[in-house]
């Protein structure tokens, strides 16, 4: 046993392609992309031995996020825990149980893999997860209205998603007929009761997450919509579990919404949840079972890596606390003063800058008024400019993305790690 593995290793080292070889691939293929450019009327001067380097790179990085914004669409949204990031990892290691029941030997569900620990949670009868939130609510709007019904929604509620996608598009797809009620300011009980009728197959509320409307508005709470009959899909969008931080208070809970009755409760797991993509629906068991019966789960279905990932994130909520420390979004939102000072003190240090005081946001669509201040790291003016300084950070490996406020480059602490704030040390140093 113990000789095989050198003779082995010795092989996949003779296996290896030479220096030559692989040197004549990649020129030959950025010359070739380089002839293309110039026949279609290229006059610049490339740099071919560097963009010959930058094809040796994987186009999706690791990147630093020192922009103050937790939950940062462009970057990823949430960071995964550690715990999350193994089980991610294990999944992709091999085979594993994602549609079989080990006890029986016959096939299982991917959802069973969550359903009692989303149960646990939330206190909803049933549960299940799919690719993102907008799936969900095509999913859930096609499974419980469909062809021929009818979705009761309020027009304060009507809003665009991201990539300038709007939730009617969306509701649109299931084939359902969208019945607006109220005005965009206010929308009254009375407004939904009125629109109701046999052809209601749900009542839709979406929590308008990114935007606040402010002054003369009125909305429906969710405890009076699940009184009035039909079936409520309710879209909380940002998943909020820790409902105990008061960082949070502005966000609906998930618990409240499956206590007023709600027939499904959708939000995204890569948001304030801390989790991976997902679409998270959680609710009554005969809503669960029709949206896991509809021909489009299956087009809409969460991966096993993703799955994985969201499994461990919830199991760690198990433990409040230990989710606060271990899920990266919940500790960036309590992060301590004193942590985020010694953080920015190593920065300015290596880096010459000043630390100054800033308000970092939440991101991703939530709390779009909650500012958290603290300190940042605003780095010495270069002569070429902030836009040039912050593209050389960004060129950097590991790229690191800033943000550029009165006219100087600052990195803040809140959305970085120790790791993080030693990486980008040494590399400006």
């Amino acid at each position: 046993m113990g000789g095989g593995q050198p003779a082995r290793r010795r092989e996949r080292l003779r296996a290896l392609p030479s220096v030559d070889r692989l040197a004549q691939a990649l020129a030959r293929a950025e010359l070739e992309a380089r002839r293309a450019e110039l026949v279609a009327g290229a006059d610049d001067d490339a740099d071919l031995v560097e963009r010959a380097l930058a094809r040796l790179q994987p186009s999706l990085r690791r990147v630093i996020n020192a922009t103050g914004v937790i939950v940062h669409t462009n970057l990823g949204r949430a960071p995964l825990a550690a715990a999350a990031r193994a089980a991610a990892a294990t999944a992709a290691r091999g085979y594993s149980n994602l549609e079989l029941d080990l006890a029986t030997g016959a096939r299982g569900s991917r959802h069973a893999h969550i359903q009692a620990l989303l149960r646990e949670l939330t206190g909803a009868q049933a549960a299940m997860a799919v690719n993102n939130c907008a799936a969900a609510v095509l999913l859930a709007t096609a499974a419980l209205a469909g062809p021929g019904r009818e979705v009761v929604v309020s027009r304060g509620q009507l809003i665009e998603i991201g990539g300038a996608f709007r939730i009617p598009d969306v509701v649109t797809q299931s084939g359902a007929r969208l019945v607006e009620v109220g005005t965009t300011n206010r929308t009254r009980l009375r407004d939904y009761a009125a629109a109701v009728g046999e052809a209601t197959g749900a009542i839709l509320r979406v929590h308008p997450s990114n935007f606040r409307a402010l002054g003369f508005v009125e909305q429906v709470e969710i405890e009076a919509l699940c009184d009035l009959g039909p079936a409520v899909i309710d879209d909380v969008g940002s998943g909020v579990l820790a409902d105990d931080l008061a960082v949070l208070a502005d966000e609906p809970a998930v618990r409240r919404s499956v206590r007023a009755g709600a027939a499904l409760v959708l939000f995204s797991a890569d948001k304030l949840l801390g989790g991976p993509q997902a679409g998270v629906m959680v609710g009554r068991a005969a809503a669960i079972d029709a949206a896991r019966r509809h021909p489009l789960a299956r087009a809409v279905r969460i991966d096993k890596l993703s799955l994985a990932a969201l499994e461990a994130t919830l199991m760690l909520y198990r433990d409040p606390e230990r989710a606060k420390r271990e899920i990266p979004v919940l500790a960036m939102l309590t992060a301590d003063e004193r942590s985020l000072e010694a953080r920015a003190a190593r920065l300015a240090a290596a880096t010459g800058g000043d630390v100054v005081r800033v308000a970092a946001k939440v991101g991703g669509g939530a709390l779009p008024l909650l500012e958290l201040e603290g300190p940042a790291v605003a780095l010495p003016p270069s002569p070429e400019g902030p836009d040039a300084q912050a593209a050389a950070l960004r060129a950097g490996d590991p790229p690191v993305v800033g943000r550029i406020q009165d006219d100087r480059v600052l990195l803040d602490p809140r959305t970085m790690t120790d790791e993080d704030v030693d990486l980008v040390a040494g590399a400006l140093r």
